[in-house]
């Protein structure tokens, strides 16, 4: 059932698509690393809490911001 609703993304809409669902994937997993990590700093070092959190968020950010440039450039091979 799944491997048919890909190859009908992929037949549609280009490899493009694919590549969109990866970047989101990607960043989701980079950002559950980031705060599972930062979580694990601030229990080792709960007095550098301040300085983790703005860290962890500068960082999220980055990978948020990588990937939705990646799944933009992706639809705009899809929609050209």
């Amino acid at each position: 059932m799944m491997s048919t609703v890909l190859l009908e993304a992929v037949q549609a809409h280009g490899i493009a698509a694919v590549g969109a669902g990866i970047a989101a994937l990607g960043a989701g997993v980079g950002i559950g690393r980031i705060g599972g990590s930062a979580l694990e700093s601030v229990a080792r070092q709960p007095e550098a809490v301040n300085d983790i959190r703005s860290n962890m968020i500068l960082t999220a950010a980055l990978v948020e911001g990588a990937a939705f440039f990646a799944m933009v450039v992706a639809l705009l091979v899809v929609f050209k």
